[in-house]
């Protein structure tokens, strides 16, 4: 099986799981705790399930759950009973799992009797390991391998597989009288008393084990995650508005965002990366990775600055079919797992993406006009150059997608499952395709370089640069426009026709400004109309399309990240209701979900039903939904950064009541505060002004504006 060419949908875990995220580690349980087998469920780390079942029983019986208190991300008690005592009706054992998740699992077991007279208990953990590959789950596939053998030692469990060189030991402390898939204690817990005993599961890759991060043997809080968390927690900027749902969605946002950060081993000085989301993505992507950090500008600056250190890294240097890589082109995916056969600290990357590189030239020019790193922008330099000379090479004249072989992403834009770019009648188009929105990014990577070379006083690489980009907002102008229908095709195919489904992408190209201004009333328009807004955001996919289902992963959902992009783009323009309506009505989905935005749900109309509809397979937390309301907010305060040229936009529209102080730029902390008049700034890095307007949104590349 290759985990890139499922063109299925992982199976539901259900809303009666629990999922816990530490970087690129998580565990998804039932809500008494246990890991059942036979599902998704598991303890995972590097693309690997090290625990496919953890079940706790006492007396034999399992436990009763009463409720899950989660805390931090990586954290979370469950609750529950065990089953009455001889002669008794009730229960008077209270069963608590205190859980922590990340580089394996620690969990503290605690039983307290509420009884009168000491209660015997015989406590088992049944603990087994099928060391599969997330791929291999995710796809419902689960190749079973026939050597994972389960020995009991003094302090524990061993289960490992040689063949795929990998497991987990399983360590208690007080030690237990272990056999081969169960760790037994046989206890007695006094009156009115409590028995503990704490379990490690540390990861084996390649044959070496590493100790969970949550160590028993030192305090929790000196755990890494734990003071990265607080470090996060306490160096981001403080917000601070009358609105209780937006402070309680940011809240979550910044979470989530915090617990989705990946660290480099060995590397303590670099700046962090985000995986894409839980379950299924907990790894470095470059689409995915890119946007997030670019919507999250406003909270964290690092974030930007280590995907792009990481995605560097990682550039295509040869010609590789199988992989898709080439010269300069920036990965898709990169992946740990033992069906890639790589290794643990290095990773398989696979390049099957055609936005990840005119996004990584984006993501730098966006990141020098908030005036950070520049250092660090210049040391990247070369490989911008890189990533410009295979979009330069491949675009003819527009930047499109073929898979190499039959391995690889039949689709390669952000709607990448099978049937995800089709016609008006719902015919699937065939590649090679050139997405609409993608044409957007190639064109503001090409007014990024323009930028970089007229900062640097190369006024003839200025003018080439700009003359690319001018070229190609042109001509995608001609050719994707459908003039009949009133808004941009979704594509062009593999013989050149226009893809002419009504389709959210085109909220993309009005963030990056390639669409004409006399086109830009229509494309707004198009996007809020009834076929498309359902009151909580913009479908993917038009009510009148032939391939529309509100059920559907591409075609007729809702996505929030397309959807703040959407927003940008239209208070880009100046459509300043319509991006409010997009904004709040997100918010209030939020709000519906528990102030968690979810990867996507289903694009039923608000009017139908009262309250959003999930979609079954959708990733919670995901990045670049959890970045989505920091975009927001940013769209509506209007403020937009150009540090090299001295200046920032910022006039807010419908946040009166808000405040944020410490927003991180050039090096300073700013702090906004939206009142009654309008906005007030202060801490602005000395040479820079403010400019209490919008932003235009088809400046000429020289000036300022």
């Amino acid at each position: 099986m290759d985990g890139w060419t499922f063109e299925g949908q992982p199976g539901a875990l259900g809303d009666t799981t629990v999922t816990l995220v530490e970087g690129g580690s998580f565990c998804v349980c039932a809500r008494n705790g246990d890991i059942l087998t036979g599902g998704a469920q598991g303890v995972y780390h590097a693309d690997t399930r090290i625990l496919s079942r953890w079940e706790l029983r006492v007396d034999e019986l399992p436990v009763e759950a009463l409720r899950v208190l989660p805390a931090e991300p990586y954290h979370a008690m469950f609750l529950g009973r065990a089953a009455p005592r001889p002669g008794r009706a009730e229960s008077s054992l209270l069963v608590i799992r205190d859980r922590y998740v990340g580089g394996g699992l620690r969990e503290d077991l605690t039983l307290r009797n509420l009884g009168g007279e000491p209660a015997g208990c015989a406590v088992g953990i049944h603990a087994a390991s099928d060391v599969a590959d997330l791929f291999e789950v995710k796809a419902g596939r689960i190749r079973h391998v026939t050597d994972v053998e389960t020995t009991a030692d003094g302090t524990g469990l061993l289960i490992f597989s040689a063949c795929r060189s990998r497991g987990t030991r399983v360590v208690a402390e007080p030690a237990p009288s272990a056999v081969p898939g169960v760790l037994v204690f046989r206890v007695v817990v006094p009156a009115r008393g409590e028995w503990t005993v704490s379990l490690q599961a540390n990861p084996i890759l390649e044959g070496e084990e590493s100790p969970a991060w949550f160590s028993t043997r030192r305090p929790l809080d000196h755990a890494e995650p734990a003071r990265r968390r607080a470090d996060w927690e306490r160096l981001g900027p403080v917000v601070v508005t009358s609105d209780r749902v937006l402070a309680r969605v940011l809240e979550r946002s910044r979470e989530d965002l915090g617990a989705l950060r990946l660290f480099e081993a060995g590397e303590p000085g670099e700046p962090p990366t985000i995986a894409a989301g839980a379950p299924w993505f907990m790894t470095l992507f470059g689409r995915d990775s890119l946007l997030t950090s670019w919507m999250a500008l406003q909270m964290d600056q690092c974030l930007a600055l280590g995907t792009l250190r990481r995605l560097a890294g990682l550039q295509g240097t040869v010609d590789d079919p199988l992989t898709e890589e080439e010269p300069g082109k920036i990965l898709h995916e990169l992946r740990f797992g033992t069906l890639t056969g790589a290794s643990p600290h290095a990773g398989h990357a696979y390049y099957g993406s055609v936005d990840s590189t005119p996004l990584f030239v984006m993501v730098m020019g966006e990141l020098r006009r908030w005036g950070v790193h520049e250092e660090a922008v210049e040391e990247l330099m070369p490989n911008v150059d890189a990533a410009l000379g295979w979009i330069h090479r491949s675009a003819d004249p527009f930047l499109s997608y073929r898979r190499k072989t039959d391995h690889g992403l039949v689709n390669q834009g952000w709607k990448d499952s099978f049937d995800g770019v089709n016609f008006a009648d719902g015919a699937i188009a065939r590649p090679p395709i050139a997405l609409a929105e993608v044409q957007g990014y190639v064109y503001a990577a090409y007014v990024a370089r323009a930028r970089f070379a007229h900062e640097a006083g190369d006024d003839a690489l200025e003018e080439r640069w700009t003359a690319r980009a001018e070229r190609v907002r042109d001509a995608f102008n001609e050719r994707f426009w459908l003039p009949d229908r009133g808004y941009y095709a979704i594509a062009l195919d593999g013989a050149g026709r226009a893809v002419d489904s009504l389709a959210s992408n085109m909220g993309h190209c009005l963030w990056t400004g390639i669409v004409d201004e006399d086109r830009a009333p229509l494309v707004a328009e198009r996007l809020l109309s009834p076929e498309m807004f359902t009151g909580y955001g913009v479908r993917t996919l038009a009510t009148t399309m032939g391939a529309y289902n509100p059920m559907s992963y591409h075609n007729g959902s809702v996505w929030p990240h397309d959807n703040a992009l959407a927003a940008a783009g239209l208070m880009r323009y100046g459509f300043t209701d319509g991006a409010q309506r997009i904004a709040f009505g997100l918010l209030d989905a939020a709000e519906a979900f528990g102030w968690r935005l979810p990867e996507l749900f289903c694009g039923f109309d608000r009017a139908e039903f009262a309250r959003p509809v999930p979609y079954p397979t959708s990733c919670s937390p995901q990045a670049w939904a959890a970045a989505s309301p920091i975009q927001l907010v940013r769209s509506l305060l209007r403020f937009e950064p150009c540090v090299p040229y001295g200046r920032v936009w910022l006039d807010p529209v419908d946040l009166e009541g808000l405040r944020i102080q410490g927003l991180p730029l050039a090096g300073s902390r700013v702090t906004i505060e939206v009142g009654p008049d309008g906005a007030a700034v202060t801490g602005l890095p000395e040479g820079v002004a403010l400019a209490d307007e919008p932003r235009g949104p088809l400046a000429a590349l020289r000036r300022v504006r």
